[in-house]
């Protein structure tokens, strides 16, 4: 389970069913269970996002168990980073970043 953050005023984009929406514009399908959204998606059998706060995306994931190529696990990585720059307004090296400085600041 990782906690992202949410760049300010983002929050607007995914509220409601815009969370939802985005998952299955990127992933193709996703469900609804409770405060969650729920997808699968190449190697992940299970991708789990809820917007905790106005600030804060939980992401968890599952890996299929079995067999996996290199290549589905690349792309499947590329697709779930899309998927996290478009629901929190951070690109991969600004989420970088924001995580060193929490862990400098003993707040992971």
């Amino acid at each position: 389970m990782v906690d992202y953050d949410i760049k300010k005023g983002w929050a607007g984009k995914i509220e409601g069913d815009g969370l939802e929406a985005l998952m299955r514009e990127t992933f193709g399908n996703a469900e609804r269970k409770g405060a969650a959204v729920v997808s699968k998606f190449g190697v992940l059998e299970s991708i789990e996002a809820e917007m905790t706060s106005k600030t804060v995306l939980r992401l968890e994931t599952t890996n299929v168990t079995g067999p996996m190529t290199d290549d589905d696990i690349l792309n499947t990585k590329r697709k779930l980073n899309v998927f996290v720059e478009a629901a929190t307004g951070f690109d991969v090296k600004a989420r970088k970043k924001r995580a060193q400085d929490k862990a400098k600041k003993g707040l992971l």
